[in-house]
């Protein structure tokens, strides 16, 4: 089972700075844990206690993981995971 995941800029220092690596997993918590066999590092930017961290914006297939299962939700073949982190600022 291949999942495209697509790293951002700030995370690329982990994957040699590929903007897109293929990982393997049921869910998205397995998925990290094969990301992390072959990205040293790269989990524990993601994942915090278990849980997604706060900052970290994480999608399969365009949709919000957050509304789905959150580090549960289920993976297939040739979906597309991105991870981004959130941005934060405004107007003053």
């Amino acid at each position: 089972m291949a999942i495209e995941v697509r790293i951002p800029t700030i995370l690329r220092t982990y994957t040699d700075g590929q903007k897109a690596v293929e990982g393997n997993g049921g869910t998205l918590a397995e998925l990290f844990t094969d990301l992390e066999s072959r990205h040293n590092g790269i989990r524990e930017r993601l994942v915090d206690g278990g849980e997604l961290r706060r900052f970290v914006n994480v999608y399969l297939n365009d949709e919000d993981v957050r509304f789905l299962d959150g580090i549960n939700t289920e993976l297939g073949d040739g979906d597309s995971v991105t991870i981004l982190p959130a941005v934060a600022g405004g107007m003053r």
